[in-house]
């Protein structure tokens, strides 16, 4: 879909955004605590190893996240679509298309 000024409108702002997620939100402050770890065990100069350890930690938290997000979204967005406005459905299967495509989801 195209908005007025010629922008292709994301089809969850016209929804409107979900509630907090406390999942989510606990995760991602997980997440920025390995970060910080790993901040710290770079500026120590840990054995690169370890540091590697702890990315590969906080990468796989990151796509766990982004599991948990992308149920959320065919939970609700899709399913609302599927069940309230199918005219809408291809552009939310476009969207979540174009999302996938540029992720390691």
């Amino acid at each position: 879909m195209t908005e007025p000024n010629g922008k292709r409108a994301r089809v969850a702002e016209r929804r409107g955004p979900h509630p907090a997620d406390a999942m989510a939100l606990r995760r991602l402050r997980s997440i920025e605590g390995q970060i910080a770890g790993i901040r710290r065990m770079v500026a120590e100069e840990r054995y690169c190893l370890d540091i590697l350890t702890q990315v590969s930690a906080a990468r796989a938290a990151l796509n766990a996240l982004g599991l948990h997000v992308l149920k959320r979204h065919l939970d609700h967005c899709v399913a609302d679509a599927v069940r309230d406005d199918r005219e809408r459905l291809p552009d939310v299967v476009d969207e979540l298309m174009a999302v996938l495509a540029r992720s390691s989801i």
